[in-house]
């Protein structure tokens, strides 16, 4: 808007003067605000350049400048109500201001184009900023979406990871101690028994060792080559080690019966392992809780489902009720739901002893919800 103040004007028009100035700047300093009230500032732009052009008809523009970006701002940031009654009212100006001015059919049209394209990039502008804002809106919620399935996945690897300590050592501990208090005995009894007693604590403990290194290794952030190689790299006991953990159990503690029923069929090494560590923790709870004399396994294999039983003669429920945490009980539940089964624990057949029943489909072993509720009678509570 200055140009015309800066330029000599042509010969025969009135120099500018200073009211010229004051109102030219009247008509564009409303602008600062139009992202505020765009609606006002075009308003006052408009306002201000009709008492321009009928009281000073100074030095003027060959385009309304002012003019265009108030509409621009209308159409970019107001609701359609108000911006389409700022876009009639601008309409309906354009044809007086031509016939105050050069009575041209060139002109009407032209202004009516500019005008018109002023509010069609304005309504661009927002549809870009919508467009924008919702883009960013999806990423956010991706980015949420991700860092709590990032949670949810670590809660999950934290519950697997202390399901596996829990295992291993509660067995390792388990076997060791009952071992130990029965090495004495036997060593003046039965030589031969105390002898095979202090292997079994020895194996025991080599064994617990193994694994837990294997598990320490994989949660190790950073490993040089030479923990690599020394990394055990076998995989997780499975149903094929299930003989030689019912024999260590048997050596110095009660009589462990395991028999396997039906046609066994492959499986895959997660389920094995799963069925290794669920036998696993019935048979430590046995050792621990229940006072038995004999312990039987039994994995029945089905059509569709593999039966895991483990009874014992103890002392029953009761044998749940001393101090614990009852997480090895929950651990089996934990275990066969994550494979689409199911798992109970309480009083045996003729309501002597206690027994631990897990249900595993065999047609579709897949992982279940590993957050579903877990229903946990109060004879569990302890173990």
């Amino acid at each position: 808007m200055s140009i015309p103040f800066v330029v000599d004007r042509p010969d025969g028009l009135r120099p500018a003067t200073w009211a010229d100035y004051a109102l030219t700047s009247l008509s564009v300093l409303p602008l600062v605000w139009r992202r505020r009230a765009p609606v006002a500032v075009a308003l006052a732009v408009l306002a201000a350049g009709a008492a321009y052009k009928l009281s000073l008809d100074g030095p003027g523009q060959p385009l309304p400048y002012p003019g265009l970006v108030a509409l621009y701002s209308v159409a970019a940031l107001s609701p359609v109500r108000k911006r389409v009654a700022v876009g009639t009212l601008v309409a309906a100006l354009i044809l007086p201001s031509v016939a105050l001015n050069t009575q041209d059919a060139k002109e009407l049209m032209f202004s009516f184009f500019v005008f018109g394209a002023a509010y069609a990039l304005g309504r661009l502008t927002h549809t870009r900023q919508a467009y924008t804002a919702a883009v960013e809106d999806r990423a956010a919620q991706l980015e949420r979406a991700n860092r709590i399935e990032a949670e949810q996945a670590t809660a999950r690897e934290r519950a697997r990871i202390a399901r596996e300590m829990h295992d291993i050592l509660s067995h390792a501990v388990s076997i060791m101690i009952v071992q130990a208090e029965a090495g004495p005995v036997a060593v003046r009894a039965a030589p031969a028994r105390a002898e095979a007693a202090f292997e079994a604590i020895s194996e025991t403990g080599r064994d617990a060792m193994v694994q837990l290194r294997r598990m320490l290794g994989v949660l190790r952030e950073e490993t040089t080559p030479r923990d690599s190689a020394a990394a055990p790299r076998e995989p997780q006991p499975g149903i094929a080690a299930l003989p030689a953990l019912v024999e260590r159990v048997s050596l110095g503690g009660p009589a462990v019966a395991y028999e396997t029923t039906g046609t066994p069929r492959p499986l895959p090494l997660d389920a094995e392992a799963t069925v290794y560590r669920i036998v696993q923790e019935a048979l430590t709870n046995a050792v621990k809780h229940a006072a038995a004399r004999t312990v039987s396994a039994q994995l029945a294999y089905g059509d569709d489902e593999l039966i895991l039983t483990v009874l014992d003669d103890g002392r029953g429920p009761d044998a749940a009720q001393g101090p614990g945490t009852g997480h090895g009980l929950i651990g089996i539940r934990e275990r066969a739901a994550a494979h689409g089964g199911t798992a109970s624990a309480g009083p045996g057949p003729d309501g002597r002893g206690f027994e631990v029943r897990a249900v595993i489909p065999l047609d579709a072993i897949t992982p279940g919800p590993p957050d579903a509720p877990l229903v946990i009678s109060p004879a569990e509570v302890g173990t």
